[in-house]
């Protein structure tokens, strides 16, 4: 099908409300080994994008239960925006006509609004994509642990859908493990996006017992699927990766089996589960991103295995300058999942 070639404004990063410390810095290994911060020269990587200086015994990866006010964040608004433009062109518009097919037949819903819930939503990306892509007006509510990702999205947050219908919003701070079904109740539609891989499969399967509970379909994009293509291939390409996945494995976290979970979840639960490729193409253009995503993934990797880090140094050195030089094209694999979730009076 063909998509369309109207794009969302990029979103402006507000003032933020106080001090934040965005990076972490550490001096440089001698002999051009990988450092804490996932690079060969000390350059720091975004929290978000990989390991970015955790406490003793702190997995690095984001955290999304509520450990306390002095938590810091773990995704950085700036590696949230500066991966926004990948995400949007990688979700899947194939699982657009079947959740529009969805959502136009809910109980209910002739001559009335959308309620959607954004569970982790970050920066409000998965809202500025979506909502001008719905028809007919629409609420919807932010939900996520970082008080300042909740301000960014609201401020970004789109007015109108696709038919020019208004949109509105409002912020919600908690845990997506405290979702229930009556947290969710009147909800058109959940979506979330990158976060099911951050999530145990108990966290998974409270989300989807709380969609099916509260019949609405679910719209879950950009969950890692485990697998990267880089040009040239390399010998430690396969190393690296595997080390990456068990990294995202870490504390019982699904990580590349995030997708296979939820869809077992959701369909032990009654509802239609569709799946399909979203994954992230970055050539020259991308050259930004790529850098801090190959920071990111390289650091995981060592962090998990600490043997690999002299020869990961001089690979990622050689990525980096191949990068640099536009000659370096990546694919990172994901997959988007729709679960259509019985409604709960018995409706279409």
């Amino acid at each position: 099908m063909t998509r369309p070639t109207t794009t969302q404004p990029a979103a402006v990063i507000p003032a933020q409300p106080g001090p934040r410390d965005v990076t972490d810095t550490a001096p440089a290994t001698p002999g051009g080994d990988m450092t804490a911060t996932g690079s060969t020269d000390g350059a720091s990587v975004i929290p978000g994008a990989g390991p970015a200086g955790p406490r003793p015994g702190e997995r690095a990866t984001v955290r999304l239960r509520d450990t306390g006010e002095d938590e810091p964040p773990r995704y950085a608004p700036e590696w949230l925006q500066l991966r926004e433009p990948a995400d949007a062109s990688a979700r899947s518009y194939d699982l657009l006509d079947p959740l529009r097919i969805r959502l136009a037949n809910l109980p209910g819903r002739a001559g009335g609004g959308l309620v959607v819930h954004d569970i982790g939503c970050g920066t409000g990306s998965m809202g500025r994509w979506l909502a001008p892509r719905l028809d007919g007006t629409q609420h919807w509510v932010l939900h996520d642990r970082d008080p300042y990702l909740l301000h960014f999205a609201a401020v970004a947050s789109p007015r109108s859908a696709a038919d020019g219908s208004h949109v509105t919003v409002e912020t919600r701070r908690g845990d997506v493990a405290r979702l229930t079904p009556d947290v969710l109740a009147g909800a058109s539609l959940v979506t979330a996006s990158a976060l099911l891989d951050v999530l145990t499969r108990e966290e998974v399967g409270a989300l989807a017992a709380a969609c099916a509970g509260a019949g609405c379909p679910a719209l879950l994009t950009l969950s890692v699927a485990g697998r990267v293509e880089l040009t040239e291939p390399h010998p430690l390409d396969a190393e690296i990766t595997e080390a990456f996945n068990a990294h995202q494995r870490r504390g019982g976290l699904l990580g590349p089996d995030a997708v296979t979970a939820a869809a077992e979840a959701f369909t032990e639960h009654g509802a239609t589960v569709r799946l399909n490729p979203s994954p992230w193409r970055l050539g020259p253009e991308e050259a930004a991103l790529t850098e801090q995503w190959l920071r990111g993934w390289v650091g995981a990797a060592v962090e998990e295995r600490p043997e690999l880090a002299e020869r990961a140094g001089a690979y990622l050195a050689e990525r980096l300058e191949a990068c640099t030089a536009g000659k370096l094209r990546v694919v990172v694999h994901h997959t988007d999942l729709l679960a259509l979730c019985r409604p709960v009076d018995g409706g279409a």
